[in-house]
């Protein structure tokens, strides 16, 4: 098991989108207990049922792993509203796990083509430290304010202000803020999009793919 601590409380409109009741409504519609989510993510089930009252910011390798075991995509979990044009400080919350990052969607949210992700990530905060994968061909990161440690298949490089940095998102990765003072202020873009952006949660349909799949 991992998680074993108790998470620290989640500051109301801190973290990105409530994403409780979601995962919550994704259990009860795959017909699953807390404690057999929990046995199949690896998770406590203490663990989960905090996730799942929003009382808790998971890992970001945390949440795939719950999706996982409720037989969800990712995408699921972004609620933005259909539309082309989004407008700055109105970009939509997401909730993508990690620690002290807030995070928005800037394209619409069954756009599959081309997917692109706004991150403000506080100092120290970042994905967490089990590496993730994502289901997509490539990815760009940009980072737009601070500096990010992301850390790719092992190998570690530091991003500054206005570096870009373009890999294989299913190679395991985390990242992490590591600029002393103020918010990191990452852009990030999937091609394709992750898929069923547009997916009702509640349906349980489709599948994350772990690092430990491959």
């Amino acid at each position: 098991m991992v998680d074993q601590a108790d998470p620290p409380l989640q500051e109301p409109g801190r973290d990105g989108a409530r994403i409780g009741t979601q995962l919550r409504a994704a259990r009860l519609a795959a017909r699953k207990s807390v404690a057999e989510v929990a046995a199949e993510s690896g998770l406590t089930k203490g663990f989960v049922s905090k996730i799942e009252r929003d009382l808790a910011n998971p890992s970001v390798a945390s949440l795939m792993r719950v999706c996982q075991a409720l037989n969800i995509p990712v995408g699921a979990l972004f609620q933005a509203a259909k539309g082309e044009l989004v407008r700055r400080g109105s970009y939509p919350p997401i909730n993508f796990g990690g620690t002290g990052v807030q995070e928005f969607l800037l394209t619409p949210a069954g756009e599959k083509r081309l997917q692109a992700i706004l991150s403000e990530i506080e100092p120290g905060g970042g994905s967490g430290d089990e590496p993730y994968s994502l289901p997509a061909d490539v990815e760009l990161v940009f980072v737009l304010a601070g500096k990010l440690l992301l850390t790719v298949a092992g190998d570690e490089l530091v991003l500054d202000e206005g570096d870009a940095f373009t890999f294989a998102p299913g190679a395991g990765h985390t990242f992490r803020a590591v600029a002393a003072q103020g918010l990191t202020r990452v852009l990030w873009v999937f091609s394709p999009g992750l898929p069923d952006t547009h997916l009702d949660v509640a349906r349980g349909l489709g599948r994350l793919e772990h690092p430990k799949d491959r």
